[in-house]
């Protein structure tokens, strides 16, 4: 976490916040979105296999933008029954289980996300661990603000 606060660059908080939440929670991939106003911008991904880094997708129909949406954390022990994941989008990849964790400033701002390619039920301790992350990651993103997507979707 002091690592993002000394961060020099918004591509540096960007690596740090998905290296530090895939490791952290022992995850097969971790992403970070940022919300691009009505859209989530998957920014950046550490996956054993691609993802979605580079897309976007709208808030109202992704896991992110409801974590965002809700101001909550969201963990799915196997998305394939969730009603909130798109299976379209999820079922060409290892995905099976999530924990999304909004970053708020107040309003939200991104998400990060994690997964693993086996059912998995987040532990109160993992979920406290990303949210800590997307605490201190929020601090760090806003340093950067010509580097971030425009907002306005929840405002």
């Amino acid at each position: 976490m002091d690592r993002l606060a000394e961060a020099g660059t918004l591509e540096e908080v960007q690596r740090i916040v998905r290296t530090t939440a895939r490791s952290s929670l022992a995850a097969h991939g971790a992403t970070l979105v940022l919300l691009d106003g009505d859209l989530c911008y998957y920014a950046d991904e550490d996956s054993m296999s691609p993802l979605w880094k580079g897309q976007r997708f709208p808030a109202a129909n992704c896991i992110s933008g409801w974590a965002m949406l809700n101001r909550q954390t969201v963990a799915i022990r196997d998305i394939r029954f969730d009603s909130r994941i798109p299976q379209e989008a999820y079922r060409p990849t290892f995905v099976r289980s999530l924990l999304m964790a909004p970053i708020l400033r107040p309003e939200p701002i991104g998400a990060i996300g994690c997964y693993w390619a086996i059912p998995h039920a987040a532990t109160p301790a993992e979920i406290e661990l990303l949210e800590s992350l997307a605490l201190v990651a929020g601090e760090a993103l806003e340093r950067f603000p010509e580097g971030l997507p425009a907002r306005g979707f929840f405002n």
